[in-house]
């Protein structure tokens, strides 16, 4: 599942993230955005949702928050 289908409040580990651009997979390996790590759905956005990683909150469009898989 993607995370365009979490639940809200829960949390998932990453399994993969399905991009083919080398740049945006370095900027989410940056946010500790990778296969292995807890991500947390807090809220789902009419253009995405907004997610915590690790210590941080961080809003994603629709099209990224598809890419992730949990």
């Amino acid at each position: 599942m993607n995370l365009r289908e979490a639940e809200e409040g829960k949390e998932y580990i990453i399994q993969q993230i399905n991009t083919d651009d080398d740049e945006l997979n370095a900027f989410l390996f940056s946010l500790g955005c990778y296969s292995g790590e807890t991500i947390t759905v807090i809220a789902h956005r009419k253009g995405g949702c907004t997610v915590s990683i690790k210590d941080g909150r961080y809003n994603i469009d629709t099209r990224l928050a598809e890419a992730i898989i949990v």
